[in-house]
């Protein structure tokens, strides 16, 4: 069965996770991704730990074969005339190029986006960065924790009066930045149908993960509210809408609609709570709350909500999820085979499509394993594949 993205090619010349997050879900739909690394390490997330047991080069490690797997790997050195070269020869025969350094660089090397442009117009240049290719901030350097910071998203993250609280998840990366140019990317290829034209897709990891405080920032433009840090309603500011400590661990209440508060207040006796439901923590009827969860543990509560349909779940450790019968169920756990392994398990695809479903197309490469076969698709011979290498344009 074909993919949805069947046909459409992508060079993916960025490193470590927003970009190849986003190239890895426009692979598992079906689109051929070639990494364009360079001749000395290569992609950074290579040679990070921890590495799959009996691990012996740098398509090993546990996170590049999470984020690279039916991947391509081609090394060129676009310092280097002729590594330039090829790059504008592969940029005429594929549909999208995605990037992931900062603002500029492309340029000074002479394959920018509109260099690359003028070699095929029908090219979708996308660019993931942290502040975007033009405002103030377009020079600096950061990560995730820096642009959540920057927009206000972590300052709202913790408990009243206490220090900001880091997500386990890089929320800036993958939500602001990889998920973000997917879409950019989907979007300027079906325009390119109508126009038939490409262009630049500008992502910033800042512009992309403010977007998630979309209801909070909508308060503040339209009435000038400020939320304090622990104080959002959402974020653990209402009793009925935040997580309790139980006998064994913590459960998570989330009966925002007065039909799951009534149905939780009256499986657990309490119908004097029902009229409580807004109110904030620190309150009487928030210490008895507090003090109901902790009667029972976290089966017991998984027991309850089983028969009270009130919003209310179990919080599990990674192992605890990861081989939980939803995850299982929904093959958000998949194996996939990887030479000099028994196969490893990583992460599922998200997205179920009921004709054409993704699916992991395969291992994660080598570093430069296709330069070979690239370079004689491309039309160089033999002898030029050679002279290359000695020049040190490829590897």
């Amino acid at each position: 069965m074909s993919g949805a993205l069947e046909g459409i090619r992508v060079l993916d010349l960025s490193r470590l996770l927003p970009g190849g997050f986003c190239s890895l879900l426009l692979a598992d739909f079906g689109a051929e991704v070639l990494k364009v690394e360079d001749t000395g390490m290569g992609d950074y997330v290579r040679w990070s730990p921890p590495y799959h047991e009996g691990a012996e080069d740098s398509a090993k490690s546990a996170l590049f074969l999470s984020l690279n797997r039916g991947k391509r790997s081609v090394r060129l050195n676009l310092k280097d005339e002729a590594g330039r070269d090829v790059l504008l020869r592969l940029a005429r025969e594929y549909d999208v190029l995605l990037e992931s350094f900062r603002p500029g660089v492309m340029d000074r090397l002479g394959v920018g986006p509109e260099r690359l442009r003028r070699e095929n117009p029908r090219l979708v240049y996308c660019a993931i960065s942290g502040y975007g290719q033009d405002g103030p901030n377009t020079a600096r350097s950061g990560h995730d924790m820096n642009y959540l910071g920057l927009n206000g998203l972590l300052g709202l993250t913790g408990r009243p009066g206490g220090p900001p609280v880091q997500s386990a998840g890089q929320i800036a990366d993958l939500g602001g930045g990889a998920l973000t140019a997917a879409f950019g990317i989907l979007a300027a290829l079906r325009e390119r149908e109508r126009s038939g034209e490409g262009q630049l897709v500008d992502v910033s990891m800042f512009d992309g993960s403010l977007t998630w405080l979309a209801m909070v920032a909508a308060r503040y433009l339209c009435d000038g509210e400020v939320p304090a840090r622990g104080d959002l309603e959402l974020a653990g500011g209402l009793i009925c809408y935040r997580p309790y400590e139980c006998s064994d661990g913590w459960v998570t209440l989330g009966a925002l609609e007065p039909k799951f508060w009534r149905e939780w207040c009256e499986g657990v006796g309490r119908e004097d709570l029902i009229d409580k439901q807004f109110e904030r923590p620190g309150s009487d009827a928030h210490a008895e709350v507090e003090r109901i969860f902790r009667e029972r543990n976290r089966r017991e509560w998984q027991q309850f909500a089983a028969q009270h349909d009130c919003c209310l779940e179990p919080v599990l450790e990674l192992d605890e999820a990861l081989e939980s019968e939803l995850v299982r169920a929904r093959e958000m756990v998949v194996q996939i085979d990887q030479p000099g392994t028994d196969g490893v398990e990583l992460l599922g695809v998200p997205v179920k499509l009921s004709r054409t479903p993704g699916a992991p197309t395969g291992p994660g490469p080598a570093l430069g394993e296709h330069t070979d076969e690239v370079l004689t698709a491309l039309g160089y011979s033999a002898a030029d594949v050679a002279s290359l290498r000695e020049a040190g344009a490829v590897a």
